[in-house]
């Protein structure tokens, strides 16, 4: 029987840990705040299940699989967690935005035991527990043995995991998609009409630099992948919030760093300009819930 605890059941993580304990028997969770009943609500009914809620890292045991699903600057909270739910056995698979899924956490865990996962969960949490999933779930790993095994956990849930020949690619296409997002936090609006030339401009400009840069880091990257993502920006209504902006409305911190930010980043690294979305990390840095450091 296979063991899995699911660090932050937050709209991702809930919704993961949700769909897992249908077809799971041993699924737990880690959160800050207990709740009786997780509760994923969407298109195909309503889900429920009660998995067991551990609030304290204390007491908690080595499982076969930790699942962490936090936000990307969090990875120093999750520490006294890992220390306690890992062994030498144990997979923990980080379903993080980014592209450093792996950096973040190899100073606590081996890097052959961190498998990087790619997110596509739409989704908002009302509170801890309570969660609406507004479309498919998908999520992405390495075509490798941890990979497989990780696809072999959903089997039989609502959740599509599946394994591609090139995580770089679809990290750094996952990168392209979330990267006009910071658009939608400074100008506070749901929805880029991109109708207007200077907004589908500068949409297109802060694409084609995160394009630029993971190509230089391997990504089969290509125009056609950004025209796919402007079209679907176009169609898009703007009822599910783009989470840096649901973030900046709540208050929150936000995951400047590991979206817009990576991608100047590393964009110094290769010597390679990224001028929009540098001013985008600033401009979003200046109003960010975190003290500066």
């Amino acid at each position: 029987m296979v063991s899995i605890v699911v660090i932050g059941p937050g709209a991702v993580g809930g919704t993961v840990a949700a769909h897992l304990a249908r077809v799971q028997p041993e699924v737990s969770v880690a959160a800050r705040t207990p709740f009786d009943v997780l509760e994923v609500e969407s298109d195909a009914g309503v889900l429920r299940e009660s998995p067991t809620v551990l609030t304290d890292p204390i007491g908690a045991r080595a499982v076969d699989w930790v699942l962490v699903a936090t936000k990307a600057y969090d990875a120093d909270a999750v520490e006294p967690w890992l220390s306690r739910l890992t062994s030498a056995t144990t997979t923990v698979a980080i379903l993080q935005n980014g592209v450093e899924h792996v950096d973040r956490f190899a100073p606590f865990v081996p890097r052959e035991q961190l498998l990087p996962v790619v997110v596509d969960i739409p989704a908002d949490r009302s509170a801890p527990g309570r969660i609406v999933q507004h479309g498919a779930a998908d999520l992405i790993v390495a075509d490798t043995e941890r990979g497989r095994a990780f696809v072999d956990l959903f089997a039989g849930t609502g959740i599509h995991a599946h394994t591609v020949e090139s995580l770089p690619t679809a990290m750094w296409r996952k990168l392209m998609v979330n990267a006009p997002g910071a658009i939608n936090a400074v100008t506070l609006q749901p929805r880029l009409d991109l109708s207007r030339p200077d907004v589908e401009r500068l949409v297109r400009s802060t694409m084609q630099e995160v394009v630029e840069v993971g190509r230089a880091e391997g990504a089969q990257l290509s125009k056609d992948d950004a025209e796919a993502i402007v079209a679907a920006l176009a169609r898009s209504s703007g009822g599910h919030l783009n989470s840096l902006h649901a973030d900046r409305l709540a208050g929150r911190p936000m995951e400047i760093d590991a979206r817009n930010g990576a991608v100047v980043r590393f964009g110094r690294k290769h010597g390679i300009a990224t001028p929009v979305n540098e001013a985008l990390v600033g401009l979003l840095a200046a109003v960010d819930a975190r003290p500066a450091t």
